[in-house]
């Protein structure tokens, strides 16, 4: 359905900050892209701004089973797995302007100060950094022409790494009151032990906002169950905000499901009053078609995701491939499938190689998905060689591609010694290669944000599954890699039934790699999991899953 842009008296800019209370992971991010989508519903123009207090630059050297995934921006910024929910939630392509970090914040000023950019001044704390904060935000609203902003601030209040954040809110704030809300989504626990809601965390949670000079116009409340009227009650009294700005937000089975749950409490109505923006009406049925289709998929799928990222103690971290875990979510709900999500690691298949078939044997699909080094890497060709002999549909992503020209060389072809020069740099049989570009790059250990990233067009082949399932002759896809298949053994793997589907437009780099005479073994050097959306799945994994439906 096309949306009406909503009308105001005069062209504005408002940003909405949303902070964090109690605890990280309290899902700010979620409801940030919920919020968006509400908003941009209302055919308000949205964008959305993550701020990471770190001081990394930016997380592209950060390790994933510390971090979780790095997500990829069309113009090729490595960031934060938030900004794979706002495009997720916004259906709309983010930039490098929607994502700042404390690295990149004094960097900038430092840089400045050094081209004598401040004009011999002294650079304080207050106000240069958050003035170098607020100007990113703009920069961010104007680069999308956007109606509102929303920014989340990582982490919870009360840190000191966020201070300088709040202070650039507070700054804002006072210079275009009307234009700036605040928002806090904090934590409500319910003690198993005392069995009742506990407001006392959020209250100190507020207090601690209150003594940076703000104050929440509507507080998000997490919790296993709904929030009932008498801590409503409570928290407008303890906290200054009136009860219909106490909003509910519980549990849900499906992150999908938020925006719903949201549009119910009013959150959107609210924001759209305190802002000033003329009501409409609100085209939400896609999302509760959305949330209905998840419920009626009850027939199972199971993927099996090989990797080494996500097993930190006795946990299993699965935001280290965030973005492959919604994108078999989305294809399998576009198939009327119920997902079932099978973590497999690697390293234990290189203990005990007798369980891969054992376990392989149980899925209906598989992915071996992006990753760097030699740690658990023989136990990713145990599966891949699994899944090619036994006819098990496969899909394997920058690194899965790479490791199955390996295994297929070693294989099939006989060279026992056939490896990527990223683990063995004097292979007689060098079948992924780093990329030229690359070379100069790690000569001068120049590693944060220097490899191929970004979209880049891919030409699909005709008569080819990869032409088949985008239907399209050029399609343009993430990267973040610094090796390749070496094209000199291209021809060897074509003997082999390898078809080369998708190749770079100067014909160079493989982009997609699929076998002739397998039901679906398909592995592309670019990341598709970047693009998918719940509305859109990538066409890989949708192939991946109408593969696997069939497989018994």
């Amino acid at each position: 359905m096309k949306q009406t842009r909503v009308k105001t008296k005069s062209r504005r800019r408002t940003t909405i900050f949303i902070a964090g209370g109690v605890m990280s992971g309290v899902g700010k991010g979620v409801t940030t892209a919920s919020l968006g989508a509400l908003l941009k519903a209302r055919g308000l123009r949205v964008t959305a701004v993550k701020i990471d207090p770190y001081l990394n630059v930016d997380p592209g050297t950060l390790n994933p089973t510390e971090h979780g995934e790095v997500f990829v921006t069309q113009d090729g910024l490595e960031t934060d797995q938030d900004l794979g929910n706002y495009e997720r939630f916004l259906e709309e392509d983010l930039s490098r302007e929607n994502s700042m970090t404390s690295g990149m914040v004094f960097q900038a000023i430092l840089n400045r100060e050094r081209s004598m950019g401040y004009h011999g001044k002294t650079v304080e704390w207050v106000p240069d950094v958050p003035l170098e904060i607020i100007s990113r935000i703009k920069r961010a609203a104007a680069t999308a022409d956007a109606d509102v902003t929303i920014v989340e601030i990582g982490g919870t209040v009360g840190e000191y790494q966020n201070l300088l954040y709040l202070e650039a809110c507070r700054m804002m704030r006072l210079e275009h009151p009307k234009d700036v809300l605040i928002g806090l989504v904090s934590f409500l626990p319910v003690p198993s032990s005392i069995g009742e809601m506990k407001t006392k965390p959020t209250q100190y949670a507020v207090r601690s906002l209150n003594e940076a000079g703000l104050q929440p116009d509507l507080i998000i409340c997490r919790s296993a169950y709904p929030i009932d009227e008498p801590r409503k009650r409570k928290l407008s009294v303890s906290c200054n905000v009136a009860p219909q700005d106490v909003i509910a937000a519980p549990d849900v089975d499906t992150i999908y499901a938020v925006p719903t749950k949201l549009e119910k409490e009013g959150l959107a109505d609210r924001v759209i009053e305190k802002l000033g923006f003329k009501h409409t009406k609100i085209d939400g049925h896609k999302w509760h078609d959305l949330v209905r289709n998840i419920h009626a998929s009850t027939k199972p799928v199971k993927i099996g995701v090989v990797g080494k990222y996500f097993s930190t103690g006795d946990f299993t971290l699965s935001d280290a491939y965030l973005s492959v875990l919604e994108a078999i979510k989305h294809a399998s709900w576009a198939c009327h499938r119920k997902p079932e999500i099978v973590w497999l690691n690697s390293e234990d298949f290189e203990r005990h190689p007798e369980t891969v078939a054992k376990e392989l044997r149980k899925l209906n699909g598989l992915i071996i998905p992006g990753g760097f080094g030699a740690r658990g890497i023989n136990g990713k060709l145990l599966a891949i060689r699994y899944a090619r002999e036994h006819k098990l549909p496969y899909l394997g992503l920058c690194y899965g591609m790479q490791l199955a020209l390996v295994e297929m060389a070693r294989d099939e072809l006989g060279w026992k010694d056939a490896n990527t020069t990223e683990i063995d740099p004097d292979t007689k049989h060098p079948v992924v290669h780093l990329m030229d570009e690359q070379l100069k790059k790690m000569e001068d250990k120049n590693y944060g944000g220097t490899m191929r990233l970004g979209d880049y067009p891919c030409v699909l082949k005709k008569g080819t599954k990869a032409r088949e399932l985008y239907q399209a002759e050029i399609v343009r896809e993430r990267h973040r890699h610094r090796y390749e298949a070496n094209p000199d053994y291209r021809k060897e793997f074509e003997k082999l039934g390898v078809v080369f589907s998708g190749i770079s437009p100067d014909d160079k780099l493989a982009e997609i790699m699929e076998l002739k005479h397998h039901p679906f073994f398909m592995a592309s050097q670019f990341h598709p999991e970047f693009t998918s959306r719940p509305f859109r799945p990538n066409p890989l994994f949708l192939g991946l899953i109408k593969a696997a439906a069939k497989k018994k």
